[in-house]
C-alpha cells in the first residue's frame, strides 16, 4: 500500500498509503442469452465456480446459462479454478446457484493497490550484503517473479518485463503495461537493474512478469484477481515463477478451508496456485490500522502478509529525521500499517520497510510513495533471492515462509524496530524485519 498516492485492494484495493477511489469498473463482459425483459431488470457481477469436471465444457455451460439464466460472460478460468465471470439479472442467482455442476456464485468484489541510488528499504534489508551486493553496479539475478498488480511499465529502462497478461481488457492480451504508477514502483523494489541508473532492487535484473488485474485507478474486481491466479497457475511451472507479489487487497476473511466453506474464488484460486503450482505469495497486510484478518488475500494462511515499518536512513537505530510522512519515527511500525491479532495469523506475518521508499516511476526516473504495498516486494524480493541462491533448501511455499521468518527472527534486538516481536505493542504483531544480507 503506497503513500496516498496509487493503491491496490478487493474492491480490490492498492495497498499504498494515498489510494485513488476505487473506480467500478464497467464492461468488458459479453456475450449472448440476456433476454429483452431479463436486461430490465437489476444487474450484478458475480465469479461463477463450477465443478473440476467442467473444464472441457465451459463455454458450452456459459452459453447454457446464457439461454437460462441470462448471464452474460466475461473473464474464463480453467486453472486456478474452474468457472467464468458474469454480469447477470440479480433474480437469477438463486437459480443458477441450484444449477446443476455450479459450486458457486460469488459477488464480484471491487479491489485496490495497497504502494541510482541504493534505496532506504533495500538498504534497510541488507540486500546490499547479500550475494548480488545489491548497489555495486554490477551482476543480475536468473529467476522470475510476477507482479499481480497495475501492471509494469515495459519502456523504464531499470526493468526486465518478460511478459505477462491484461485481466483488464481481455480483448487486448498483450496490454499489461501500467497506466497507474503503482505496479512498476513495486517491481522496482523487488527487481530494479543493478547497472548504476535510478535505482537497485532486491533481487536485480530478475524477470518481472506482470500481472495486470488493476487498471489506472488502483481499481479491480475479485474477477480480474481470480484471472491473475488462473494465469499464474497454469504459467508458473513452464516460465519458472516461484514468487509472486499482491501488493493489494479487499475486505475479508480466511475460513480455514480454501474458502470452500464461504465459497470465495479467490482463496479457491490462491489455494491451488500456493498449493498445486508451488507458488510463494506475498501480500501487503493493509493500511488501516487493523487486524489484517480482516482484508484479504493478507489474512489467508496460505499467504506471507507483509507489514510495514518506517525508516528514513536504511540503517537500524532510530533517530533519523523523517524524509516524509513527519506522523511516522524511524524505526518504529507504520502508523497505517495493519497487523496480525491472532496466533495463527502471526504465523504467517512479517515485516518490511514501507515508508518513504523510492523505486521506479511509470515510464522513467524514480518517485516515492508509503505503505504496505512497498513494504511487500521487499519480502518478495527476499522469498525470490532465497530461493534462486539456494538458501531456502525446502522450495515450498511453506518452507520458504518457515525460511525467511526464522532468518529474520534470528537477528539481533538492533536490527529490529519499535513494534517488532523484541519491542511489542500489545494486541499488535507484525513480525520480524525481513533479512536478505543473508542470501
Amino acid at each position: 500500500m503506497a503513500e496516498r498516492g496509487p493503491v491496490a485492494r478487493p474492491a480490490y484495493r492498492l495497498a499504498a498509503v494515498s489510494a485513488a477511489a476505487v473506480a467500478l469498473l464497467a464492461g468488458g463482459l459479453t456475450g449472448a442469452g440476456a433476454t429483452e425483459g431479463r436486461a430490465a431488470q437489476p444487474e450484478g457481477r458475480y465469479v461463477i465456480v463450477l465443478e473440476d469436471s467442467a473444464r472441457d465444457r465451459l463455454d458450452a455451460i456459459v452459453r447454457e446459462h446464457g439461454r437460462n439464466h441470462g448471464v452474460r460472460a466475461g473473464l474464463r478460468y480453467r486453472h486456478a479454478l474452474v468457472g467464468y465471470a458474469a454480469v447477470m439479472p440479480e433474480s437469477q442467482v438463486a437459480a443458477l446457484r441450484a444449477a446443476p455442476g455450479v459450486r458457486a456464485v460469488a459477488p464480484d468484489r471491487p479491489v485496490q493497490a495497497t504502494q541510482q541510488v541504493l534505496p532506504t528499504g533495500v538498504d534497510r534489508v541488507q540486500a546490499d550484503v547479500s550475494s548480488t551486493a545489491a548497489g555495486n553496479g554490477t551482476g543480475a539475478v536468473d529467476t522470475a517473479v510476477a507482479i499481480i498488480d497495475t501492471g509494469i511499465d515495459d519502456r523504464h529502462p531499470d526493468l526486465n518485463v518478460a511478459g505477462g497478461i491484461n485481466c483488464m481488457d481481455p480483448s487486448r492480451p498483450g496490454a499489461w503495461r501500467d497506466n497507474n504508477g503503482h505496479g512498476t514502483h513495486v517491481a522496482g523494489t523487488v527487481a530494479a537493474r543493478d547497472n548504476g541508473d535510478d535505482v537497485v532492487g532486491v533481487v536485480p535484473g530478475a524477470r518481472l512478469y506482470a500481472v495486470k488485474v488493476l487498471g489506472a485507478s488502483g481499481g479491480g474486481f475479485t474477477s480480474t484477481i481470480v484471472c491473475g491466479l488462473d494465469w499464474l497457475a497454469q504459467n508458473a511451472g513452464p516460465l519458472g515463477i516461484k514468487v509472486a507479489n499482491m501488493s493489494l487487497g479487499g475486505d475479508g476473511a480466511d475460513d480455514g478451508n480454501c474458502g470452500f466453506t464461504d465459497n470465495d474464488p479467490e482463496h479457491q484460486a490462491m489455494c491451488r496456485v500456493v498449493n498445486g503450482a508451488g507458488v510463494t505469495v506475498v501480500v501487503a497486510a493493509g493500511n488501516e490500522t487493523e487486524d489484517l484478518a480482516n482484508h484479504t488475500p493478507a489474512a489467508f494462511d496460505e499467504v506471507l502478509a507483509v507489514t510495514a515499518t518506517a525508516d528514513f536512513n536504511g540503517q537500524p537505530g532510530g533517530g533519523a529525521a523523517a524524509t516524509c510522512r513527519t506522523s511516522n519515527q524511524d524505526d518504529t511500525a507504520a502508523n497505517f500499517s495493519n497487523f496480525a491479532v491472532s496466533t495463527a495469523d502471526a504465523a504467517h506475518t512479517m515485516a518490511g520497510p514501507g515508508v518513504c521508499i523510492r523505486s521506479t516511476r511509470r515510464s522513467i526516473g524514480t518517485t516515492v510513495y508509503s505503505g504496505t504495498s512497498m513494504a511487500s516486494p521487499h519480502v518478495a524480493g527476499a522469498a525470490a533471492l532465497c530461493l534462486a541462491t539456494g538458501q531456502c533448501t525446502d522450495p515450498s511455499p511453506t518452507g520458504v515462509i518457515a525460511r525467511l521468518r526464522a532468518d529474520a527472527a534470528a537477528q539481533p534486538a538492533s536490527y529490529g524496530f519499535a513494534g517488532d516481536p523484541n519491542a511489542p505493542v500489545t494486541g499488535r504483531y507484525y513480525g520480524h524485519l525481513v533479512h536478505a544480507g543473508g542470501y
